[in-house]
């Protein structure tokens, strides 16, 4: 039976060595990001994310990484990123969050430290969050009214689209030049305190999402709703957002 590991840590030097015995020298990086990068890992509960940085031949390559998927799919490590050099400096100002995202929480395990370095236009972060901002509160919408109002359906809903919104908080911190933190709750007050809406319906959703509490469906039902409204009104306040270059 496959071994989970208790801190990402354990497989660094395993997973380092299978990937290298493929790509040899085509394989530039292994960082680890998300929540084991974050200190946010949980035995058995949380995935493993790795992004790898081949060169263009390496990516003609991919193939050869299918049992290494299988071997590490057993042990909670998701498909790995795969991307080069020449994409990630051309997608700064297309996928200006994610990246940022990449860079304020990244565990370099092997090679060059591509993320380290990487700097970003304000302007192009503002109009991403706005967009993201609108986007999600369509899909959760949608997904609120599909639910019928079950309870397990509304907590996956509000629960699975948290995640996306976490990361558009690094980005409106890192637009106003705070400290990002790596801890949920605290980013969510810092950005609350910084850009001014209230924390309150994020800070359920989180509960709900750790597991510390548990609605009954009409608790829950207000608790989405009160949700939504927060989204709502937090796309209003970034698209009024003034941001500086520098």
């Amino acid at each position: 039976m496959a071994k989970i590991p208790k801190i990402p840590e354990e497989i660094f030097q395993e997973f380092t060595r299978d990937y290298q015995s493929i790509y040899r020298d085509d394989l530039k990086s292994i960082i680890l990001y998300g929540s084991g990068a974050r200190g946010e890992y949980v035995p058995k509960k949380s995935d493993l994310n790795f992004l790898i940085v081949l060169t263009e031949a390496g990516m003609d390559r991919l193939k050869e990484a299918f049992h290494l998927i299988h071997k590490w799919r057993k042990r909670r490590v998701n498909i790995p990123l795969f991307l080069t050099e020449e994409y990630i400096a051309s997608s700064l100002d297309a996928f200006p969050v994610e990246f940022l995202n990449f860079r304020e929480g990244h565990v370099l395990v092997f090679g060059k430290d591509v993320l380290g370095e990487l700097a970003f236009e304000k302007k192009s972060i503002r109009l991403q969050c706005e967009r993201e901002l609108k986007g999600k509160l369509l899909l959760l919408r949608e997904a609120y009214l599909d639910s019928e109002g079950r309870q397990r359906g509304l907590a996956q809903v509000a629960s699975a689209s948290l995640t996306a919104l976490l990361s558009l908080f690094r980005a409106l911190l890192f637009l106003r030049e705070q400290e990002i933190s790596h801890h949920s709750d605290e980013l969510i007050s810092a950005t609350a305190r910084e850009i001014g809406f209230d924390e309150g319906p994020f800070m359920e959703v989180l509960r709900v999402r750790e597991g510390t509490v548990k609605p009954r469906r009409d608790e829950m039902e207000r608790i989405v709703e009160k949700y939504l409204g927060a989204i709502r009104d937090l796309w209003k306040t970034v698209d009024q957002l003034e941001v500086k270059e520098g």
